[in-house]
């Protein structure tokens, strides 16, 4: 699972290091407590193989919904049922994307203590992590004049014996020589892309306790990585 992430890195690095030909978003602003519903930065192929950076909505909503709100349920996509789940097999087959971020939180049960305890989960060398995703494009039926809305949702999978002890989910973190794989928009061969969704090695990701702080999601400021004094 992942309910809340960081997302620091400018889009002109996102740019380079992603291989993206086409930037179409101005918003730069760094957010170090990320929120369902909020606009986040993905890479996705266009039907020309052009790569797109640009940012949508989390929390996916498939063409059909009637309204925004069951974006709200649909922050993760179990990768073991995208086949099935109508929500998400549409987006598996056609609407991939890659989603970077710089880490992410979660909340681990310790014994004997009532509160869950944050940590932030991230690469070793601080490198970016990026992890698949689907988009969709939804529009309010109701209104002829509504716009577009593009949400995604980040793909998830079983724990690895790293992430275990805090959580027994984490997100399909892709390594770059699978990135075309993924964003191809010819590629419609789903049994070869689940192939691809496997935890990732244990030695990728390390995390460490942080404060309580992030628990509001108005705090939003770097001081929410410092490490939890012992």
């Amino acid at each position: 699972m992942c309910g809340r992430f960081v997302s620091t890195t400018p889009l002109t690095n996102l740019a380079e290091q992603l291989l993206v030909d086409e930037v179409r978003t101005d918003d730069d602003r760094p957010n170090w407590n990320v929120t369902p519903r909020a606009p986040i930065p993905i890479v996705a192929s266009t039907a020309d193989h052009v790569r797109v950076l640009d940012r949508v909505r989390w929390g996916l909503v498939p063409s059909w919904a009637k309204d925004l709100k069951i974006g709200d349920r649909q922050i993760n996509a179990r990768a073991e049922t995208l086949r099935e789940r109508p929500a998400y097999r549409h987006a598996f087959k056609k609407k991939r994307c890659l989603i970077p971020v710089d880490g992410f939180y979660e909340w681990q049960v310790v014994t004997g203590q009532k509160a869950k305890q944050p940590v932030f989960i991230h690469r070793p060398g601080g490198e970016l992590v990026v992890f698949a995703g689907l988009y969709e494009m939804w529009k309010d039926k109701s209104d002829a004049d509504a716009p577009w809305i593009r949400t995604c949702a980040i793909v998830t999978t079983a724990a690895n014996e790293t992430i275990a002890p805090v959580h027994n989910r984490m997100p399909v973190v892709l390594p770059a020589q699978h990135h075309d794989t993924w964003l191809d928009p010819d590629n419609d061969d789903v049994d070869a892309l689940s192939e691809l969704l496997g935890p990732a090695p244990e030695s990728l990701l390390q995390w460490y306790a942080i404060s309580t702080a992030v628990n509001r999601p108005a705090n939003n400021s770097p001081e929410l990585l410092e490490p939890l004094a012992v």
